[in-house]
């Protein structure tokens, strides 16, 4: 499942990472990488664990759980710290898939990457290039969302970002476990829970039919769910 989520930052909460992000020690983004993304990643990278990564991630995670859509897209178990990118000067990262499974360094935290994410901090017209290109089953998804919004998709879809080649496109990301490994289980997921809340809308909580669907949603989540 491929979906991309409007506002996730407003624009005070934008402004405010950008100005961490953009005052951060940047450094090459292969600092993380393992030996083969090294072959196909040019970026610069905020420094993995830094006091500016840390505080712009706390907003981002603050806001992610104040947003519906990406606890009912994710439902997630465990999100990893969000990280942050730059692209300039013809900068690209060739195809590549990432890995099932991160480690923070000194940490005993590990995450199973169901999930990847992207979270656009650069508005689209600030820079030429720079499109996320995901393969899926329906063919290649070229993302290049404005400042604020994000994009959430299965961490085992091979993907790219194309060479920026006029200015500089920022972007924070991350992967996310989900209690529901299965992609196909959380789609029928999601589609179930986007539908009680129509119905909710359009007849009441209270109304059989929202409380019937409600009930088949949360028998589907305990069939599911890894705890």
């Amino acid at each position: 499942m491929l979906i991309a989520i409007s506002d996730v930052l407003d624009a005070a909460a934008l402004a405010r990472v950008r100005a961490i992000v953009d005052a951060g020690e940047w450094v090459d983004g292969n600092a993380t990488s393992g030996p083969q993304a090294a072959l196909a990643k040019r970026n610069a990278q905020l420094a993995d664990g830094g006091a500016a990564a840390r505080e712009a991630g706390a907003i981002i995670l603050d806001a992610l759980g104040r947003t519906p859509l990406f606890v009912a897209a994710a439902l997630p178990a465990k999100v990893w710290p969000p990280m942050f990118n730059r692209y300039a000067g013809g900068q690209a990262f060739g195809v590549h898939i990432d890995n099932a499974v991160r480690v923070r360094r000194d940490s005993d935290f590990r995450l199973r990457s169901d999930l990847s994410a992207t979270l656009f901090l650069s508005e689209p017209a600030a820079y030429d290039g720079g499109e996320l290109v995901i393969e899926d089953r329906f063919g290649e998804q070229r993302v290049k969302l404005p400042a604020g919004h994000m994009v959430l998709y299965p961490a085992s879809s091979l993907h790219r970002v194309e060479p920026v080649t006029r200015g500089a496109r920022v972007a924070s990301f991350f992967w996310i476990q989900s209690m529901v490994r299965d992609d196909g289980a959380r789609r029928i997921l999601f589609d179930l829970d986007q539908g009680v809340q129509a119905v909710a809308a359009a007849q009441g909580q209270d109304a059989r039919a929202t409380v019937a669907l409600t009930g088949v949603y949360h028998n589907l989540l305990r069939r599911w769910v890894e705890a």
